[in-house]
């Protein structure tokens, strides 16, 4: 019986009377009439009607490639049969094309079947010990369609195994049936060609170079999608079978993409995370920091039961009850008598975030609220109030999928790659795609570099000239007399054109009001990318002293009345101090208490001036997971549950909501919205955050939850993708004086008396908390490098690789090798975090500090190469 499936409205008529769509080509698969884009490939064609035809090398985000052969079809054209059976996975529809697969042709049967022996012929039955084993498609199809015995009579090849192609991953080369998805992956989606196939005829295998480990941030993606458990982790090897896991869908907490996950536990705890399939903002990656970094809850130092310091000065555990009773004396006291600050850091899920916002107003009766544990200013509160609350996809927000159809993409204070990794691969794709991306900075990145991107070059500080440029040129785009960097003004006049702005941006006096004027001027698309999981929660939550939950601004007093209506209290009507005001105030002793919610001291601006407030607080409350800086300064310390611990959800750069569930609820540690709604009762105040679904629905009477916002699922949904791009060859921008990466060359001038202005970002694997307890991830971490231009190279007299010493104001220095860059004469690069010790601590200063370069002498010792 004939079946016809079609994009069409049923017309009546049989099949073939139908008008075939426009764009569209008709033909049959396995007796069934479809219509299909025209393009398309058989093996999605099929895909569409439920049929399945087996694979190995074909994955929908990359391009085809043919290399296993097992998805051979029976075609016919025009009546007559193809001379032999083809690749469904290569080969694209025709009008008037038929199809037969495994289901209705003995021919592709009998090709599948004999292509699935020839690739048994030297793969190894260790099914039992493989990683792969209750997961792998090769031992699915050998049990579905195998022969039952091996006709090889012959040894097997065998290589030495594993090979560690890094720290992270290990490879063993028998298994490999030469698919190539992990090498394809490396090239197309992360462009890290570091993995890469080697030899020929029966010696091919996959290999790297030997003095070139895989070292990528994304390279535990080759593990996921490898068929047959030729690339193993290190992490996980031989811990686990996956038919003893459970999985629970999660969400990744350490930035601000909010990555779909999947995380596998069983009675030891967390084993292994995968990415989830989630085509609107990760479609099937992730970074390996989100893959492989969940072992910091395990490291030894976890905070398990609450503890209050006794008369003695020390911390001793305690009972709940007990704590909370210590907890609201002494916060109602340090209350009434100066005033408490709130610093909840940026790590907070929305629901935990909307707890500490709402305690805040009512229980402390104060606008002291700031999740902003980093750099920051007045300018960037009044720019996220104004430019960043309240958008979501569904309003005028940019999303991952707009990216891809921009016009074009400017970067301001962001290094995608390093800060933001599914954002970079998605920006790479929209370029393979055509779409310029233009960044505003000192250096041109790797990841810049892996974009084909344009570098707008600007001494660090000077960022905001830049963009005042590109302001004036927008008024006299296309004229004739223009200077060429004026392609980047005309092209963010197009409707679509986006501007993506970092955290770091916060940090240029004036560069934020700058973005906004540019915005403003080309009706460009505007989205603000921070670097952690809850900033962009924490904003719409109210955790910050200018805003109320919802984005409501403190002075607005029509605003105040819709939350204080909403609550059945009163909110204090006086904004706020921002974590520097805070943290003066304690210090100056304008206030008496602080309430802490898991801020990392090395993250702060001024480390050593925030232990010493903290130190001067007369009342401190801390909320962490493990023992920190704080945790020896507090007097009440309330152990948290950890991200796999408990369910809520993120609010990611789009201001998309990320919720998730518990991968492992009965660890029992309770979550910052259920401590706080308990202290909140000790104190006579009703917050309604005692489970996230409360916290939700206090949040919806305020407007700021979507009741549509479902849980993810990472079932049924569609994974066809559009592999196909095209390299964009259009110039490169080059300021007046700047350099043209592809011709090197330095600019006329140079450093005035030997000194520098210092560029900086964090790096993607710095040394951070977030990656304790785990080694192998460590290990392939980028080098820690200083980077100059090459003219200043020459005047300083170094050369790549030459040591070089840096001395900040304060006398502070780092020792490091060095990379001769494209970058801005008269600056330095410096990773935030050298070491694992942040930048300001070494050196001194902010980011627009001037330090002193000179080649190193021969009697610097190794600590100080290292930054200690």
């Amino acid at each position: 019986m004939t079946q016809v499936v079609s994009p069409t409205t049923n017309t009546g008529g049989s099949p073939e009377d139908r008008p075939v769509p426009e764009g569209h080509v008709r033909l049959t698969i396995d007796g069934v009439v479809l219509d299909a884009p025209k393009g398309e490939l058989v093996i999605r064609a099929a895909e569409r009607i439920g049929t399945a035809i087996p694979r190995f090398c074909d994955h929908p985000l990359l391009e085809p490639v043919g290399a296993c052969r097992q998805c051979l079809v029976e075609i016919e054209m025009g009546g007559r049969p193809m001379p032999k059976p083809q690749a469904s996975c290569t080969q694209t529809v025709a009008d008037g094309m038929v199809v037969r697969t495994q289901l209705s042709s003995p021919v592709a049967e009998k090709a599948q079947r004999s292509n699935l022996e020839f690739l048994l012929l030297n793969h190894p039955l260790d099914c039992p010990i493989c990683d792969k084993g209750g997961e792998c498609p090769l031992q699915n199809q050998t049990l579905a369609n195998g022969a039952a015995e091996s006709r090889m009579h012959d040894a097997k090849r065998v290589f030495t195994k594993p090979i560690a192609v890094s720290t992270q991953i290990l490879l063993d080369r028998e298994r490999c049936v030469l698919c190539q998805r992990c090498t394809r992956f490396s090239d197309q989606i992360a462009g890290d060609k570091f993995i890469d196939l080697l030899e020929r005829g029966s010696a091919q295998q996959i290999g790297i170079n030997s003095a070139e480990p895989f070292q990528s941030y994304f390279s535990g993606n080759t593990i996921q999608i490898c068929p047959v458990g030729a690339l193993t982790s290190a992490a996980y090897r031989f811990r686990s079978r996956p038919f003893d896991l459970v999985s629970t869908p999660t969400v990744c907490e350490h930035c601000a993409d909010g990555c779909a996950m999947r995380t596998d536990h069983r009675s030891i705890g967390v084993t292994r995370r995968l990415a989830g399939l989630d085509p609107a903002v990760n479609e099937e990656w992730n970074c390996d920091k989100g893959r492989f970094g969940f072992t910091y809850t395990s490291v030894g130092d976890r905070i398990l039961r609450p503890m209050v310091r006794n008369a003695e000065g020390t911390l001793e555990p305690v009972s709940w009850t007990e704590a909370m009773s210590v907890a609201a004396a002494g916060l109602a006291t340090a209350r009434d008598t100066g005033g408490v600050g709130v610093l909840t850091g940026g790590r907070l899920t929305v629901t935990d975030a909307y707890a500490y916002a709402k305690f805040t107003r009512l229980a402390l009766r104060t606008n002291d609220i700031d999740f902003r544990a980093r750099a920051h200013s007045a300018e960037e509160a009044e720019f996220l109030a104004a430019r960043v609350t309240g958008r979501t996809p569904d309003t005028d927000g940019v999303t991952f999928a707009s990216l891809e159809t921009a016009p074009v993409v400017l970067l301001v204070g962001l290094e995608p790659e390093e800060e933001s990794p599914i954002l970079f691969l998605r920006l790479r794709k929209a370029s393979r795609r055509g779409v310029p991306v233009y960044s505003v900075g000192a250096v041109r990145s790797r990841g810049l570099d892996k974009m084909d991107g344009h570098l707008l070059t600007a001494v660090p500080g000077q960022e905001m000239a830049v963009l005042q440029r590109l302001s004036t040129e927008v008024a006299r785009a296309g004229a004739p007399e223009a200077p060429v960097h004026n392609q980047a003004a005309v092209a963010l006049r197009a409707a679509g054109a986006v501007v993506l702005v970092g955290e770091r941006a916060a940090e240029i006096p004036g560069l934020l009001t700058a973005v906004a004027d540019l915005v403003d001027r080309t009706g460009a698309k505007l989205a603000w990318v921070p670097r952690r999981a809850g900033e962009r929660g924490a904003l719409d939550a109210g955790a910050i002293g200018n805003l109320l939950p919802g984005g409501r601004p403190i002075a607005d007093d029509a605003a105040r009345a819709e939350v204080e209506s909403a609550w059945g209290a009163s909110v204090p009507a006086a904004p706020g101090r921002d974590t520097s005001g805070i943290l003066d105030a304690v210090g100056a002793g304008g206030l008496s208490g602080l309430l802490i919610g898991g801020v990392e001291v090395a993250d702060l601006p001024d480390p050593a001036a925030a232990i010493a407030a903290i130190a001067a607080a007369g009342f401190v409350v801390s909320l962490e997971l493990r023992r920190s800086a704080v945790t020896e300064l507090a007097d009440v310390v309330f152990p948290v549950a950890a991200v796999a611990e408990k369910s809520g959800s993120f609010v990611n750069w789009e201001g998309r909501n990320r919720p998730f569930g518990a991968a492992l609820p009965e660890f029992g540690t309770l979550d910052e919205g259920r401590i706080l709604d308990t202290l909140g009762v000790e104190m006579d105040v009703d917050l309604y955050t005692q489970t996230p679904v409360a916290a939700r629905a206090d949040m919806g009477r305020l407007g700021i939850w979507n009741p549509s916002s479902a849980w993810i699922n990472f079932s049924g949904v569609d994974e066809s993708g559009d592999s196909g791009h095209s390299s964009p060859n259009s110039a490169k921008l080059i300021h007046a004086g700047e350099v043209d990466p592809r011709e090197g060359g330095p600019r006329e001038g140079g450093p005035r008396e030997g000194t520098f202005a210092v560029a900086t970002w964090r790096m993607n694997l710095d040394g951070g908390r977030g990656l304790d307890g785990e080694p192998h991830l460590a290990g392939t971490a980028k080098p820690d490098v200083a980077r100059l231009s090459a003219g200043d190279a020459a005047r300083l007299d170094v050369n790549d690789g030459d040591a070089v010493r840096v001395v900040g104001p304060s006398g502070g220095s780092v020792t490091l090798p060095l990379e001769i860059t494209v970058m801005a004469d008269g600056s330095v690069w410096l990773p935030s975090r050298i070491g694992g010790t942040p930048l300001g601590v070494l050196l001194g200063g902010g980011v627009t500090t001037r330090v002193r370069v000179t080649r190193a002498s021969g009697n610097d010792t190794a600590a100080e190469r290292q930054g200690l």
